[in-house]
């Protein structure tokens, strides 16, 4: 009688990709879900989710992604649409690009960084286009 959409594996498990502390990957890792590194990255990583690098996990290479929790090592670039979280025991050299920055105290925060706001285009009553 109604219809229900079967939900995929991945959904029924939740949508979190792990990477266990000792494990190696060189190569360019790109995912939609929710990523955790606690172990290490040689290479570029995109995602439309959060990463969260554990205390032993490193990146050496290229981060995009919309959320972004870091408690181990980033050597590269990284660019946060929504909010960067830089935990106390950190450690980030190279550019940063966020919309929103935090950082912890004792952080080793050594970044170029720019802020960029999100910008909305607002229709006004004449037909004009507002960013705000």
């Amino acid at each position: 009688m109604f219809d229900k959409k079967q939900k995929s594996y991945t959904d029924l498990l939740g949508k979190t990709n792990r990477i266990v502390e000792g494990t190696i990957i060189k190569g360019d890792i790109i995912s939609q879900a929710d990523f955790r590194l606690d172990g290490n990255l040689i290479g570029n990583f995109q995602s439309g989710g959060k990463i969260v690098i554990g205390p032993a996990g490193s990146v050496t290479g290229d981060i995009i992604c919309k959320n972004a929790d870091i408690e181990g090592k980033l050597d590269g670039k990284i660019q946060v649409t929504e909010v960067l979280n830089v935990k106390a025991k950190a450690s980030i050299h190279g550019e940063v690009t966020v919309g929103k920055l935090s950082v912890e105290p004792g952080a080793d925060f050594s970044a170029s960084c720019i802020m960029k706001t999100i910008t909305k285009n607002l229709m006004l009553n004449d037909g004009q286009q507002k960013t705000k």
